[in-house]
């Protein structure tokens, strides 16, 4: 296996189809073996469901359960334990990461261990935007990093990158500095940020930016 994709999922039913769908048309671009991993983090909509159905149209989806809703960075972790490739990419399952800026992303990571998007162009509400932004600052002022978008998960890195993490509620924010402060080469490339279409936004002020900032 080369390749494993990892989504945290929670409560996106409607946007499971149409992202897989995309998924599978980038990753089959690259010739290559891979794998697409959704963790549904306890989901009370029928996102499961819809995941389990259509493994049986696409041989590469599989299907993590987590049995409630723990946070996305348990999700994380529960993908990385099952991923199979040598290369992982991680991405949201809201279908504002565009899955055609993979291929990017991996000419990229043959010069380093992690690469990580950065949202040149911001696709959501201002409220949402300016929480992130806060936190950001805070963050940077605190840890003294180089990272511009802690709060964008669309990233591809080797699997030699998880071989520091220690497991922790927040750790999706902190994935790529925990890795900076272990001497892993990060590079950051803008991509693309689409509106949100379909299901609601799981962040607001209180679990972005207060959150954010204590973690």
């Amino acid at each position: 296996m080369s390749f494993s994709v990892i989504i945290p999922c929670y409560n996106e039913a409607e946007n499971i189809e149409p992202l897989a769908r995309e998924l599978v048309e980038a990753m089959k671009s690259l010739d290559s073996a891979f794998e697409i991993i959704y963790v549904d983090d306890g989901s009370t909509d029928d996102s499961a469901l819809r995941i389990g159905d259509l493994q049986m149209q696409i041989p590469e989806l599989r299907l993590v359960r987590h049995k409630g809703n723990f946070g996305q960075s348990a999700a994380f972790l529960s993908g990385f334990e099952q991923a199979k490739g040598e290369i992982l990419i991680t991405l949201d399952a809201d279908m504002q990461n565009d899955p055609h800026d993979i291929p990017r992303m991996l000419e990229e990571l043959r010069i380093c261990d992690m690469v990580c998007g950065v949202r040149a162009k911001r696709r959501d509400h201002l409220m949402k935007r300016l929480s992130s932004r806060i936190a950001n600052k805070v963050r940077k002022f605190i840890l003294k990093d180089d990272i511009q978008d802690a709060g964008c998960s669309f990233r591809a890195f080797h699997r030699r990158a998880l071989q520091n993490l220690i497991a922790f509620k927040g750790l999706h924010r902190f994935f790529p500095t925990i890795c900076e402060i272990h001497g892993f080469r990060i590079v950051q490339i803008p991509v693309n940020h689409r509106p949100r279409y379909k299901g609601t936004t799981k962040y607001g002020i209180t679990n972005r930016l207060f959150v954010g900032i204590h973690d």
